[in-house]
């Protein structure tokens, strides 16, 4: 008696092991899928990370489709464990009735997971989606599927199949509920990008609309910027503005209120229209304005730092050069291209940044403007690169600038932001200023 059970131990044992590893290898699969599904908002880069590890760990294949604002199937992403070329199967799907025998629009009316096992070839007459399906299981093999729809927020936002065909033993139904649980947190994923999506495209819109049109008259040419950022999907408090004083000179202007988020676009609203208001009123040296807004702020928004250059473009009647007259608040220099194409950094008239101590005397400086040359301003995300450091960004921004002296200053523009910020992970502004050619006439270039 005692060696029958001394004989029996080891084959529970391993029963015991083998259960705990089998669980132990669907909460890693679990694991890896919420990491992966959290590792981006774009739905389809998640997507295929997730198809790369549910393929082989669970099926031979599988496919993820998803409905967009029409109701419309797209099939977004098909892996396969065997090396195929699947593009071909990655389209719009056909419409389908309500009553199609596919099994994407059974697991669509369905609350819980379709196991399968049987594929039947469709007759003649049912829809074209349960032909294209069938084709599907026909060239990419199928013994066994589990399907079952993606829900949130009571929505059907898509469906997950998964597909055994050759390897190991057949899907069962030990094996609902863990794609159920996939199924699950897929929906949540991809509810979550498209509305952080709608957030992003609503604040991005918001951030458009309050940076203001440009001077369309004067002798001066301007052109002004702004994109979002690329990664991230993140607005930030960016912003330009230029606009003309009474006695004719041209305010020039751009600031980055701290932050990526809708309290940043606003509070980079308040801050511009205030700029706006006690320029036009105090007609001060730039050095004083930035002075007087980084009181305002200490009041009404006290703790909140901005970088800011505020500068005049002026013509003063004894000159015949044009003068800028600037003030830079902890704010990235202005760079200034001659038309023969050398450039600089204007490092003077620089202080604090706002926010930061509102009883500091802010200083400013003038310098003059050779005919036809281009004052840039900017904001970081322009030259900043992660784990660079900033002389080199600068550098790269003189070096891209230089050849475009000449061009018009929308094309400067585009070329800078092409040439230095395609992939940016935060957002930039840029406007830029050419002085007119001696004795040119008074039509403005305003470039759009």
């Amino acid at each position: 008696m005692r060696g029958e059970q001394q004989g029996q131990a080891p084959s529970d044992d391993y029963d015991v092991d083998s259960a705990v590893q089998h669980a132990l290898d669907r909460l890693t699969i679990l694991a890896n899928a919420n990491e992966v599904l959290a590792s981006t908002f774009e739905v389809e880069e998640a997507l295929r990370r997730l198809a790369r590890i549910l393929v082989p760990a669970l099926g031979d294949w599988c496919a993820v489709d998803l409905a967009d604002e029409q109701g419309r199937l797209h099939r977004i992403v098909v892996e396969h464990r065997d090396p195929h070329d699947l593009l071909a199967f990655e389209e719009l799907l056909p419409p389908f009735t309500d009553d199609s025998p596919a099994l994407v629009a059974q697991a669509l009316r369905s609350r819980t997971p379709l196991l399968a096992s049987d594929f039947p070839r469709p007759d003649p007459g049912t829809d074209e989606l349960a032909r294209k399906e069938q084709d599907l299981f026909t060239r990419l093999g199928a013994h066994s599927a589990v399907v079952c729809a993606l829900r949130s927020r009571g929505q059907a936002l898509g469906v997950l199949s998964l597909v055994r065909s050759k390897y190991g033993a057949a899907l069962d139904q030990d094996d609902l509920p863990l794609v159920h649980d996939l199924a699950h947190r897929v929906a949540l994923a991809v509810d979550n990008a498209r509305l952080h999506a709608q957030v992003q495209y609503t604040a991005e819109r918001m951030q458009r609309s309050l940076l203001p049109q440009l001077p369309t008259y004067g002798a001066l040419e301007l052109a002004a910027r702004y994109q979002p950022a690329r990664a991230g999907a993140e607005v930030g408090g960016d912003w330009y503005d230029a606009f003309m004083l009474p006695e004719g000179a041209t305010a020039l202007i751009i600031g980055d209120v701290a932050g990526h988020d809708l309290n940043a676009t606003v509070r980079m609203s308040a801050a511009r229209h205030m700029l706006r208001g006690i320029a036009c009123d105090r007609k001060e040296p730039p050095g004083k304005i930035l002075a007087r807004l980084d009181a305002a702020n200490d009041i009404l928004d006290r703790g909140q730092t901005t970088t800011c250059i505020y500068s005049l473009v002026e013509k003063l009647p004894a000159d015949p050069w044009w003068t800028l007259h600037y003030a830079v608040a902890g704010h990235l220099p202005p760079l200034l291209i001659t038309a023969e194409g050398r450039t600089s950094f204007l490092e003077e008239g620089r202080s604090l940044l706002l926010g930061v101590d509102p009883t500091r005397t802010r200083t400013d400086a003038r310098t003059a403007l050779p005919p036809q040359s281009v004052v840039l301003l900017y904001t970081d995300g322009l030259i900043e690169r992660r784990g660079e450091d900033l002389d080199l960004g600068l550098a790269r921004l003189r070096r891209h600038a230089a050849p475009l002296a000449r061009e018009p200053l929308a094309d400067l523009c585009d070329e800078l932001l092409h040439a230095l910020a395609p992939d940016s992970t935060d957002d930039v502004a840029l406007i830029a200023v050419r002085t007119p050619a001696l004795h040119e006439g008074p039509p403005t270039a305003l470039a759009e």
